[in-house]
């Protein structure tokens, strides 16, 4: 994990004079004490043992100042250090605990994110926990380009990502301009890095590979990348493309495909997974975040849990799957435990129903069992769990775009995937959080794993 944290403030400096000056010698440096000895008086018996007190109690002062002062000093100087740790912001630099302990990297980012979320209204932190296109936001028909537009919208709704298709992309000049542009004033609204994103898998679902102003090649079907059964190949192609979008500016990527295509009756994903059984296609998943992750982009497993058995595309209408969680673990969940297992700070959870999990005909993305129960419980992720697109026929199907945020959310979810309507579905949470439906410490939970990731993963790309 890189740091991101300086220790700015300055130490104080405690402590004055190290010693007092003593009285001066009753000698001359250098001459002769006896050629300076007083002449002899008598003195009287009394006046001999007015001497003799005196002497004693400065000797007792003395022992006293020898032994009790340096404790004094050292215990100041302990509770000044301790008040200044206390007081003092925590960085990466050797920031310490009340009791002198120096914080880990992960309590330091832990202490970063409480700060961050802390100062946060609750139109923040909403706004953060939707993922969307460039012309939802600004409400201008086709984007190309990020200026005064896109500023005022990210003011009006500072969203925590925003996702980019072929129609966005005209060359790499253009690309960087308006994905850099966007970058800063999302950094100046809301001082936390944005997410840009793209699908970029290869083979049939890519927007810069094989289109001809970019001049980058296609890596071609994850399919036919599978079938090699190499997962050192896996790895370099999502280094491959991990860097050519770095270089543009795109900061997530929605790949790798976990999918298994084990429904010899259905083709909707069968270019795009790795193989046909969760054992062939886990490895490479696996490849893939790690080489996501080495070429300095996110990534995201999808579709969440699994839809490559269901028959018909949730792009149209809703999908299904008969199986129970126990079954779907033989198979279906294999690529995603692996995915977690490497660390994927995205998972896509897709809108297939699965009745035997969920008791109803309800897509997963708004189903607790699936989000909550399946995903965080039983295969412990603790990341950003993201829906698919919320304006595909599978959901919108269902409900609308401000109830679907709702029941997302409610379910588990943290972030929010194009919104039909994304204003209906931000007011529709406030509303919701308002009303009491949902906590505001519902809400804190999903946005502490935002910015965690924005922090931990992106501030020191992105500055």
């Amino acid at each position: 994990m890189a740091q991101h944290f300086k220790n700015s403030s300055p130490s104080e400096n405690i402590g004055g004079q190290g010693a007092a000056e003593g009285a001066p010698s009753p000698y001359q440096q250098g001459s002769d004490p006896r050629s300076h000895r007083p002449q002899q008086r008598r003195r009287s018996p009394w006046r001999v043992v007015g001497i003799i007190a005196a002497v004693l109690v400065v000797a007792g002062i003395g022992v006293a100042c020898a032994f009790v002062l340096p404790g004094l000093i050292s215990g100041g100087q302990q509770g000044g250090a301790a008040t200044e740790q206390t007081d003092s912001p925590a960085g990466a630099d050797g920031a310490q605990t009340g009791e002198g302990n120096e914080l880990t990297e992960e309590e330091l980012l832990a202490q970063q994110v409480d700060e961050k979320v802390g100062s946060m209204t609750l139109e923040q932190k909403v706004a953060q926990m939707f993922f969307v296109k460039p012309e939802s936001l600004t409400g201008v028909g086709q984007v190309v380009a990020a200026g005064d537009a896109t500023k005022e919208a990210l003011e009006e709704i500072p969203v925590g990502g925003i996702i980019y298709f072929a129609e966005n992309l005209q060359d790499p000049d253009q690309t960087r301009e308006m994905l850099a542009a966007t970058q800063s004033y999302a950094q100046e609204v809301s001082g936390l890095p944005i997410f840009l994103g793209v699908d970029e898998e290869g083979g049939t679902v890519s927007r810069i590979g094989g289109n001809e102003a970019f001049g980058i090649e296609n890596v071609g079907d994850m399919a036919d990348v599978g079938a090699m059964g190499d997962t050192e190949q896996a790895y370099n192609v999502a280094v491959e493309i991990g860097t050519y979008l770095t270089d543009l500016g795109f900061n997530v990527d929605f790949a790798p495909d976990a999918d298994v295509a084990n429904n010899p009756e259905s083709d909707t994903m069968s270019l795009r997974s790795f193989g046909t059984t969760g054992d062939a296609v886990a490895p490479m998943v696996e490849a893939q975040v790690k080489g996501f992750a080495d070429a300095g982009i996110l990534c995201s497993a999808k579709h969440f849990p699994g839809i490559g058995g269901a028959e018909g595309d949730s792009h149209d209408s809703k999908i299904y799957s008969e199986k129970t969680a126990d079954e779907m673990a033989e198979d279906e969940l294999k690529p995603f435990e692996a995915a977690i297992e490497a660390d994927v700070p995205f998972v896509m959870v897709g809108h297939l129903s699965v009745p035997n999990i969920t008791g109803d005909d309800d897509p997963s993305s708004i189903s607790s069992e699936i989000v909550t129960d399946l995903l965080r419980d039983r295969l412990g992720y603790e990341g950003i769990a993201i829906t698919d697109s919320m304006a595909m026929g599978a959901a919108t199907s269902t409900t609308d775009s401000g109830q679907l945020a709702v029941e997302a959310i409610k379910a588990g979810i943290d972030v929010v995937l194009m919104p039909e309507d994304l204003e209906a579905a931000y007011q529709a949470v406030l509303d919701a959080v308002n009303s009491g439906e949902i906590t505001e410490e519902r809400i804190d939970e999903s946005v502490r794993r935002i910015v965690t990731v924005k922090l931990d993963r992106l501030a020191d790309t992105e500055e």
